[in-house]
């Protein structure tokens, strides 16, 4: 079903009433700073006119019918147009577009893989411009100094690498304790009516400033890092209408936690969230990211925004004047708003007056509980009502209005008397939020009641958390973050992650307990008074302006490439490891006898339940080996569950020799398989490869291995990355038949050979042919979301062998 938008709200053609953009105009110039010094602008503004001409094209070819904001920025990236539309439609969910990304950001961890794929692929330089943010490798233990002093001493090896990768091929580099990935983009980067990619599922974050950020893969990054078109099946779009205002302890976090609880952490799947309405020009351009970044939590493409004041107020005030002038342009002939009239495939309504600060988990970022219940589902599971520990910041929440909000609670606590109860931990964002904060005694205030202010890193919101205390004991903690799996954060599955705005998090750290509610209840003081908390109140923008702090971990913009560079790889590194090139499943030298059909397959597992990319491949200690493929692959699925027994990191190996146990690992039973050259298929569950953008968890099995995974449902940013490394993702027609596959059976695909041939282009070409252990045959039907250009990755082995072909021959034909 299509739901027509309601009438444009963005900046252009009166859009929206002129004294409600009036009102927000003066609300931004009252806290307009403009401290920094501007930016060069010309590889950050979008060419706004050759898009707008680009999309003028795609509109014709379209029959001019009204477009969605999302649509107007994915089809003026298309590449191509004509050809990729040659059939006069694009139908969402279905059709697959030939995109051209403006931008590429990679995080330190999948950065190294990222880099050591497109190093194969023999170009001297980058086709768009990129950057390497030092992020992940950062583990909190002591606080900002010491910690990180100890993580560059650490990982200097990958750093170094990192550095001369980016050296000899133009991108810029920015320092351990430059900040995050998600908020320098947002300072940096972002601009309205870009698309970009970026190698962490969180891209979306940049969303804010009305762009398309998309999380993927390594692989995927190095297509726009090589030139070639970039490969999406055209998302569904889904309206968020935002009506009302905010109201005392509302901030747009709890909208998102809200949003995630209705739409479960599958709802977004395959899908672009659109916000419009008037509410969208309440928040914040900072608030705005904070929903697009947990948009990757309900499993969503990205997330975006129309054009408003407030966006080109932080434009202004981060030094990108120019954009913002650009921006205004490109606003006014309509290119930053959806059109009037445009259909979404669905409209969900949020009423901002309504809404309640709400606080999501534990284990899964979608169990969604309004603040006034919580207390109560605390006791009905029966959980201690007692905190352990309280941490804000990260890259959902450390922008300078959740800094002064939290700022705001500890002036209001030290003035009663009180310190926080628990370790209470703060995440600056970057560089700039850090030296901004501390320049106007914000974080003074924040460690007077007690707070451990951290290194501008990621920290213990991706696991990179030493913590001493609590480890094997069930305990809870209440954070800021945006995922909040198992395991995640300190490595202790009893641990409790329940996900809250940064100023629930910090009221709630006073207390000590988890029923707390700061809205109602009070803290009892020394005096025998009661001491309850006024609302927070935040300012979005510093009114001294912005601060850069310490430029020397900044890199300088535009950097040309020094080919003559040397990429330091030590020959005995544990921590990087050159690439070897995947082999095709077909074709000679692959042992293949089936032709164009996939080999005969040994079933490895059936996998139980939720699986995530941390389930496939963790994080935490195993981030120092992102860059070396095969001691990572010693981390593969262990923590996932076998559906046969129920127990985790268990394998059957039914063939073993008799100096070989039954079972082992699972890691240990893939690589006998490996050394037997015994091609074997996974059997999943639903949502499989949920979470982060984590490409090892593709990258894993293939190397030991793994040709196929057949699954209930897959996540989106998993199943490409599963393509892109040559395994081909296979999804249930009946999801009954996932319970008749077990370990140790043989799968043969059958009419994959005439898919690839062109003979049949249905998705239901593919069959499976099942030769259970006990001797028994029988056929399973599939679906398949295989385009052209995929099914030749699939061929060659790999996307990144297809397009090293590619690039051989167009040089072979100059």
């Amino acid at each position: 079903m299509r739901h027509h938008a309601i009438p444009r709200t963005g900046l252009a053609r009166g859009s929206r009433s002129s004294a409600a953009l009036a009102s927000a105009q003066r609300r931004c110039l009252a806290t307009e700073a403009t401290s920094l010094p501007q930016k060069d602008c010309s590889s950050i503004s979008p060419p706004y006119s050759k898009l707008r001409q680009n999309l003028e094209t795609v509109r014709q070819l379209l029959g001019g019918r009204p477009l969605t904001l999302a649509e107007k920025i994915l089809y003026s990236h298309i590449h191509e147009p004509e050809r990729t539309l040659a059939n006069g439609s694009i139908k969402r969910g279905e059709t697959y577009l030939q995109l051209k990304p403006e931008r590429v950001a990679m995080q330190d961890a999948s950065a190294q893989m990222a880099l050591l794929q497109f190093m194969s692929a023999g170009m001297t330089r980058c086709a768009v411009p990129a950057s390497i943010h030092c992020d992940h490798l950062i583990q909190a233990s002591e606080g900002a100094d010491a910690d990180l002093k100890r993580s560059i001493v650490t990982n200097q090896e990958v750093f170094d690498f990192l550095e001369s990768a980016a050296r000899k091929y133009g991108i810029e580099f920015w320092k351990p304790g430059s900040g995050i990935i998600h908020q320098i983009v947002l300072e940096n980067y972002a601009a309205p009516g870009m698309l970009m990619l970026g190698t962490d599922s969180h891209t979306p974050n940049a969303g804010g400033l009305g762009m398309l950020a998309i999380g993927v893969g390594g692989a995927d990054a190095v297509d726009a890092l090589t030139g070639t078109p970039w490969e999406l099946k055209a998302p569904k779009i889904v309206g968020v209408h935002l009506t009302g205002q905010m109201n005392g302890w509302a901030t747009p976090k709890d909208l998102i936690l809200h949003l995630a609880g209705k739409l479960t952490v599958r709802g977004g799947t395959g899908s672009i969230l659109e916000y419009f309405g008037p509410g969208v020009f309440d928040q914040s351009c900072t608030g705005l990211a904070t929903m697009a970044n947990m948009g990757a939590e309900v499993g969503a493409t990205t997330s975006t925004f129309p054009y408003t004041p407030r966006m080109r107020a932080y434009l202004q005030a981060t030094g990108r004047a120019p954009v913002a002038a650009a921006a205004d342009d490109a606003a006014h002939h309509g290119y930053l708003a959806a059109d009037e009239n445009a259909e979404y495939d669905e409209v969900i309504q949020i009423n901002l007056s309504e809404l309640e600060p709400t606080i999501n988990g534990p284990f899964t970022p979608d169990l969604a509980t309004p603040l006034s219940k919580f207390g109560s589902f605390v006791q009905e599971n029966g959980w201690k009502d007692e905190l352990t520990a309280a941490l804000i910041g990260s890259c959902t929440n450390s922008s300078y209005e959740d800094m002064t909000s939290v700022a705001d609670l500890a002036r209001q606590a030290k003035q009663a008397g009180l310190k926080t109860q628990v370790p209470f931990l703060c995440t600056p964002g970057s560089e700039q939020i850090r030296a901004t904060i501390e320049r106007d005694q914000i974080t003074s205030e924040l460690e007077d009641v007690g707070a451990t202010v951290l290194a501008n890193a990621c920290g213990p919101c991706i696991g990179q958390w030493k913590r001493e205390d609590k480890q094997g004991e069930e305990n809870a903690i209440l954070t800021s973050f945006n995922r909040n799996f198992k395991s995640r954060n300190d490595g202790n599955r009893l641990t409790m992650n329940f996900l809250a705005s940064p100023t629930v998090v910090t009221a709630m750290a006073f207390s000590g307990r988890l029923s707390f509610n700061p809205m109602t209840d009070t803290i009892p003081l020394p005096s025998g008074e009661a001491f309850r908390f006024a609302p927070p109140r935040g300012q979005d923008l510093p009114a001294a302006g912005f601060t850069a702090g310490e430029t020397r971990y900044y890199p300088a913009p535009t950097p040309e490439p020094q080919p003559e560079t040397e990429v330091v790889i030590r020959a005995d590194s544990q921590r990087l490891e050159r690439l070897e090139p995947f082999g095709s499943h077909f074709g000679a030298g692959s042992g293949n006898e089936r032709g164009l059909e996939l080999p005969a397959l040994k079933v490895l597992m059936r996998v139980r339940g939720k699986c995530t990319t941390d389930h496939i491949s963790a994080a935490g200690p195993w981030l120092k080996y992102k860059g070396h493929l095969t001691n990572i692959s010693e981390n593969l699925l262990i923590t996932a569950v076998n559906d046969e027994g129920g127990d985790v990191n268990v394998a059957f190996d039914h063939e073993h020799s008799s100096s070989e146990s039954e079972t082992d690992t699972i890691p240990a039973v893939a690589k006998r398989f490996k050394a037997r050259d015994q091609p074997w298929a996974l059997v999943v569950d639903e949502n499989y490869g949920e979470g982060s953008a984590r490409e090892h968890a593709a990258l894993q099995p293939r190397f030991y291995g793994c040709a196929m995974i057949v699954a209930r449902s897959f996540a989106r940013i998993h199943e490409t990355n599963l393509k892109k490394q040559g395994i081909l993702p296979l999804w249930f027609v009946d999801k009954a038949d996932y319970g008749r596959i077990g370990s140790g059976d043989v799968v043969e695909t059958l009419g994959l050979a005439d898919l690839l041939e062109g003979r049949d282009t249905s998705d239901r070409a593919i069959r499976l042919r099942v030769t259970a252990r006990g001797g028994e045959t029988f056929e399973i039907p599939t679906r398949h979301t295989m385009s052209v250009d995929q099914l030749k990755w699939l061929r060659a082995g790999s996307a990144l062998n297809h397009i090293r072909a590619q690039i051989a021959a167009e040089a072979g034909g100059r």
